[in-house]
C-alpha cells in the first residue's frame, strides 16, 4: 500500500476529533492541530477522486479537471479565511502556496529522487514554458506593491481597480494555458503521463479494458471530499488567528509557512512518489503547475469573490513577500533549465525554503 493511501485512510480519525474538539471545547490548539491533520487525508481523497474521473473523461476535460480542482482545497481555505476577514494570511498563503510548491515540493522530489537514481532527466521545455509563464504571473501579480512603494500615495479605490484589470489578465493567460496545454501542444505534457501509466500493472494492454473506475462513485467522492474540505475549513480558520497568535506566530509566518503545508498535502505525497519512480517529467509538472495554478487562478478568483462578499482583497502584498518569490522563481527556473536533476539541487531548493521560512518567522509584525 502507497503512503498517499496511508494517509489518505489513517488520518481520516481526525476529522471526528476534530468536531469532537470544536463541540467539547478542548482549546483552540487541540482544534487547530486536530482539523489541519483533517484536512489532509480529505486534500489527499480529492485530488484522487479528480485523477479518477480524469480517466473515465479523457484527457481532454480530465485536464480540465486537475487543472480546476488541482488546488481545489487551497482555494477553499483561502475562501473561508477571506469571509473570516483574515486577508493578510489569505495573501500570505497565496505566496505562500507558490514558494512551497517551488523549493519545498520541487526539493523533496529532487532529493528523494536523486537518493534513489543518480540523476534524473525530465523534459526541459516543460520547465521552460512554465517558468515563463510563471515569471510573467509573478510579475504581474506583485505589480501592485511595486506601484504603492514608487509613488508618493496611490488611493487604496485605485489599487482595488488595478487588482481588478490585473486579475482579469490573469484568467485570461490561464484560459490560454490550458488551451496550450490541452489543445495546440498537448503532446508536450503527455510523457509523463504516459510514463506514469506504464508503471502501473493494471494499465496494461491485457487489463486495460478490465479496469475502469466508477464514474458517479469517484463523483460522488470528489463532491464529499469538496464539502468535508469547506466544513473542516470553516473550523481550522476559526482558530488560527487565537492559536497563532498564542504560539507566537505572525499572520505573515502562518500564511506562507502553516497554511500551504496544510492545503497542498496531496500534490506533496504525488509530486514527491512520482520522483522516486523516476518520472520526473510529472513531479515537476506538478510542482511547477501548482504554483502558476496558484498565480493565474487562485488569487485572481480571491480577488474577484472579495468584491462579491464584501471583503475587498487586493495584490498589494507585503514587499518582503514580492522578494521571498523572487528568489523562489528564479532559483526554480536555474535549477530547471538543463532539465536533469540530483539530490544536491534538491539539497539547495530545501536549504533556500529554510532559510526563507526562518526569515519569514523572524519578520516583525507590521
Amino acid at each position: 500500500m502507497s503512503i498517499k493511501k496511508i494517509l489518505s485512510i489513517a488520518l481520516l480519525i481526525f476529522i471526528p476529533i476534530s468536531i469532537a474538539a470544536e463541540y467539547l471545547h478542548w482549546g483552540s490548539l487541540a482544534v487547530f492541530i486536530t482539523s489541519a491533520l483533517g484536512i489532509i487525508p480529505l486534500a489527499i481523497w480529492l485530488s484522487t477522486a479528480t485523477e479518477e474521473v480524469a480517466i473515465v473523461t479523457g484527457p481532454s476535460i480530465g485536464g480540465l479537471l486537475n487543472a480546476v480542482f488541482g488546488n481545489a482545497t487551497e482555494l477553499i481555505i483561502a475562501i473561508v479565511a477571506l469571509k473570516a476577514g483574515l486577508i493578510d494570511i489569505v495573501k500570505a498563503s497565496i505566496t505562500g502556496t507558490i514558494i512551497s510548491n517551488l523549493l519545498l515540493v520541487m526539493g523533496f522530489s529532487m532529493l528523494l529522487g536523486g537518493i534513489r537514481y543518480k540523476e534524473q532527466e525530465f523534459k526541459p521545455i516543460i520547465a521552460r514554458v512554465n517558468g515563463s509563464t510563471m515569471t510573467l504571473a509573478v510579475i504581474a501579480i506583485l505589480l501592485p506593491t511595486m506601484v504603492i512603494y514608487t509613488s508618493n500615495g496611490v488611493e487604496p479605490a485605485a489599487i482595488q481597480n488595478l487588482s481588478l484589470i490585473t486579475a482579469i489578465v490573469l484568467i485570461a493567460v490561464y484560459a490560454l494555458t490550458l488551451l496550450f496545454s490541452l489543445k495546440t501542444h498537448s503532446y508536450l505534457y503527455e510523457v509523463g503521463l504516459l510514463e506514469l501509466e506504464s508503471e502501473n500493472p493494471q494499465n496494461t494492454k491485457d487489463e486495460s479494458t478490465t479496469h475502469k473506475p466508477n464514474l458517479w462513485l469517484w463523483l460522488g467522492v470528489l463532491v464529499a471530499s469538496t464539502v468535508a474540505v469547506a466544513f473542516e475549513s470553516e473550523i481550522f480558520v476559526g482558530v488560527v488567528e487565537e492559536t497563532t497568535k498564542g504560539l507566537g506566530l505572525t499572520p505573515l509566518f502562518t500564511g506562507v509557512i502553516l497554511l500551504p503545508i496544510v492545503g497542498g498535502a496531496a500534490e506533496y505525497v504525488t509530486a514527491v512518489g512520482v520522483a522516486m519512480k523516476n518520472n520526473m517529467d510529472l513531479s515537476v509538472s506538478v510542482a511547477m503547475g501548482s504554483s502558476l495554478l496558484v498565480a493565474l487562478l487562485v488569487a485572481p478568483v480571491l480577488v474577484i469573490i472579495g468584491l462579491v462578499i464584501h471583503q475587498p482583497m487586493d495584490l498589494n502584498f507585503n514587499p518582503f513577500e514580492v522578494v521571498a518569490v523572487a528568489i523562489a522563481v528564479t532559483i526554480a527556473n536555474l535549477i530547471s533549465l538543463d532539465g536533469r536533476s540530483n539530490w544536491l539541487e534538491g539539497v539547495l531548493l530545501l536549504a533556500t525554503y529554510t532559510v526563507l521560512g526562518a526569515a519569514f518567522y523572524f519578520h516583525p509584525i507590521t
